[in-house]
């Protein structure tokens, strides 16, 4: 019998099973013996244990660990020994599993936004700094840049709340590369939306041939073409526009030489002070660089350009200009890890010791997130309100000590913490009443009011 999905709830309890830390921290060589730093309070002191100061020092996570109801007592230089190889290996298996958890719980619908669509996936990555002795395990840009990075590569599920994809790379990996390792993700009528940095014909060309969407913006470079009659033919893009009189405009086009990919081309116009800025900054980055920039890429500055292949029986041109923002929301999952789980600010220069806790942030964003899509489909049934990602984490980090402390209680008082902790989130990780309306809230406007005139501008250039 095929196993059944799981709550979140029951997914987290499960998780912080004494047996199954320690079981996992057996496995893979991080305890051998016995040790009064078991693979229980290991996880708990790099997970919840930094999660309230970024800053928090060896010696408050020893008095931490003389807090907890074993009544253990260490010593800073032992938790500092125990940040080793091994220890790495055990966190890596412990996101390996939540991971694979996370994936098996049942999933939880917000509303019917995307109705045609079986998953609406936001790829997209965030990078930050690290220590110089990481250099060679992750190897920053180059140039002026840090010489060790990474970067967190994301495929968040907007329907679902879910991630479907979660990795740490080195920065020098470019997103357009890493994108080959994202689009195996299709299925028949998903949707992509992802940034340029993500631009890849062949990339585009797999989401299709999976019988999958895509909505993206277009590489000017990009070679388009059209069917005219029984024959493909160019598409002079700029002066096709100099010749469009409306605001927006939509066109049959098929995308590179080889691939011939079918699309629609969406262009919106842009306000003059918008055109202006683009066209500085373009001549500015082109003379840092030793070139000046074509006529042909000036005035298609003047444009907001994406392509999609979602048929204009599913949306009309200006729901495309609605959706294409719904991206944005990612970058607040983003912040929500940069501000509030430390994730850019580790202030370790070893190797072994800054992965130890750059980790325990990994760990603590697949745990974080776990309790996200049950509460944003309640708030929405419940109130037609929506959730704020940057509340939710605040609000669990302002618990991150009775969230440790219930660790090493029995799976009935953890669960019981954790449904309290649920309750008080839906009355304090509300957003916020507001006359302007939020990127979801245009987007519920516009696909229930179709014949509706909207502005779209505002969307789009926010």
């Amino acid at each position: 019998m095929a196993e059944q999905p799981s709550s979140a709830l029951t997914m987290l309890t499960a998780f912080f099973s004494a047996a199954h830390i320690e079981a996992a921290a057996r496995q893979t060589g991080f305890v051998q013996r016995t040790s009064k730093i078991t693979g229980n309070i290991f996880l708990a002191l790099v997970t919840f244990g930094v999660w309230g100061d970024a800053k928090t020092t060896l010696a408050q996570l020893a008095a931490k660990v003389a807090q907890l109801s074993q009544h253990v007592a260490v010593s800073p230089e032992a938790i500092y020994q125990r940040m080793n190889k091994r220890a790495l290996a055990f966190l890596q298996e412990l996101i390996r599993q939540a991971f694979a958890k996370l994936q098996s719980c049942q999933e939880v619908y917000e509303e019917h936004l995307f109705t045609p669509f079986a998953r609406v996936h936001l790829a997209d990555s965030t990078g930050f700094e690290l220590p110089e002795s990481l250099k060679h395990t992750f190897p920053g840009s180059g140039g002026s840049a840090a010489p060790a990075g990474a970067k967190l590569q994301l495929v968040w599920d907007y329907k679902s709340s879910v991630f479907h994809h979660f990795a740490l790379t080195p920065w020098n990996i470019p997103d357009q590369k890493y994108i080959d390792t994202v689009v195996p993700l299709a299925r028949q009528d998903d949707l992509f939306i992802f940034d340029l940095g993500y631009f890849k014909i062949t990339a585009l060309a797999s989401i299709a041939d999976a019988h999958a969407y895509f909505l993206c913006r277009l590489n000017h470079q990009t070679t388009i073409l059209e069917a005219i009659a029984d024959r493909v033919v160019p598409v002079a893009l700029a002066p096709f526009l100099t010749t469009v009189a409306s605001s927006i405009v939509q066109k049959p086009i098929l995308i590179g030489v080889k691939e011939q990919v079918a699309s629609r081309l969406i262009a919106s116009r842009v306000p003059e002070a918008v055109v202006n800025s683009r066209r500085r900054m373009a001549r500015k980055n082109a003379k840092k660089k030793g070139y000046t920039p074509s006529q042909a890429h000036l005035a298609l500055l003047a444009w907001n350009l994406f392509i999609t292949n979602v048929p204009q029986t599913i949306w009309q041109p200006q729901t495309v200009l609605r959706v294409y923002p719904i991206r944005w929301q990612v970058e607040l999952i983003f912040k929500s890890w940069k501000s509030y789980l430390h994730l850019a600010t580790l202030k370790t220069t070893k190797e072994d010791t800054t992965l130890c806790y750059l980790y325990g942030r990994m760990l603590l964003i697949l745990l974080n997130y776990a309790l996200c899509p049950q509460l944003r489909a309640t708030l929405w049934m419940k109130r037609r309100r929506e959730l704020s990602l940057l509340k939710l984490v605040r609000h669990f980090q302002a618990l991150a000590e009775r969230w440790m402390q219930a660790l090493f209680q029995s799976e009935i008082e953890l669960r019981r913490f954790l449904q309290r902790a649920c309750a008080t989130a839906e009355r304090l990780v509300l957003k916020a009443s507001r006359k302007r309306c939020t990127t979801a809230q245009r987007l519920r406007e516009r696909l229930t009011k179709p014949n509706e005139a909207v502005a779209f501008m505002d969307a789009v250039n926010a």
